[in-house]
């Protein structure tokens, strides 16, 4: 991926990055998502970015479809049962941007395999989240009774521990934030969607924000041939996506994405168990 590569092998890494993400766009579309949960295990397995850097640029791109989609959902539909939840989006938003902010200072501070294992865990989780989503009952939801200071106190609580995974995966975080809004605010799935965007937005500016001031996007090499591209793929594909929801059953699609998910978290930890197993190299053998 440096400058001296030649130009073919540059335009395939970028086509493969674009379709890439693309795909990874669309099944992020039909289920509501942003897609970065898959878009980590590509850019750290495929495209060999160390785990620090592959979060780093995830968030980058996490930022761009985040925005594309608020924007493209709130220019065709409207949301009034988004009012009577503004107390609950605040609660969640400022809970998510603060350890949001500490979160990305934390990620430089972790050691590659202690962020290995991190990253895997939480993949591991999102995956069961999801698995979890596909097996319960279409509108199951059992919400917080109607007590203001309880549920803004479990909203910050709950951005709090989003801000976390978000700084940490290098993800907008829906996955967290609509069951959050489904199952304990008593939401609809799609009010639930378009208040993880807002929450999403901020949290995850606040984390390019900081990584920037710390120089992780100076590198211009990958920033054209990987995160660019993949970026316009992941827009492109997020729109499409939205526009399939109803053709595929959102169970299944949860069901084989938490299975995909799992299995990028097993491979995570397979990889980093073999590398951990070779002795390093002596004095006299290097």
């Amino acid at each position: 991926m440096s400058d001296s590569e030649p130009h073919g092998t540059k335009d395939s890494w970028r086509a493969r990055a674009f379709g890439l993400g693309g795909a990874i766009g669309v099944l992020g579309g039909l289920i509501g998502l942003g897609g970065a949960e898959f878009r980590l295990p590509v850019l750290h397995g495929l495209f060999r970015f160390p785990i620090h850097q592959a979060v780093r640029f995830n968030l980058l791109i996490s930022l761009a479809t985040v925005i594309v989609s608020l924007v493209a959902r709130l220019a065709f539909s409207s949301f009034p049962a988004l009012g009577p939840l503004a107390g609950e989006i605040l609660a969640v938003a400022a809970g998510a941007v603060a350890a949001a902010w500490f979160g990305t200072g934390l990620l430089g501070r972790l050691s590659e395999r202690s962020l290995t294992l991190l990253v895997a865990g939480l993949l591991a989780g999102i995956a069961g989240l999801l698995l979890a989503e596909a097996a319960l009952p279409v509108g199951f939801s059992f919400g917080l009774p109607d007590i203001v200071p309880l549920r803004i106190a479990i909203g910050i609580a709950a951005g709090a521990a989003i801000g976390m995974v978000s700084s940490l995966l290098g993800v907008a975080g829906g996955e967290l934030i609509i069951p959050t809004f489904i199952f304990v605010f008593g939401t609809d799935v799609k009010t639930a969607g378009t208040a993880s965007l807002i929450i999403s937005l901020p949290t995850v500016l606040v984390g390019v924000v900081r990584y920037w001031r710390q120089g992780a996007y100076r590198s211009r090499g990958p920033l054209v041939d990987v995160v660019a591209p993949m970026t316009a793929g992941s827009a492109v594909g997020a729109v499409l996506g939205a526009g399939l929801v109803g053709m595929v059953p959102a169970g299944l699609l949860k069901l084989v994405l938490g299975l995909i998910l799992a299995v990028s978290a097993l491979k995570m930890l397979a990889a980093r168990t073999r590398k951990a197993a070779v002795p390093p190299l002596r004095p006299q053998d290097r």
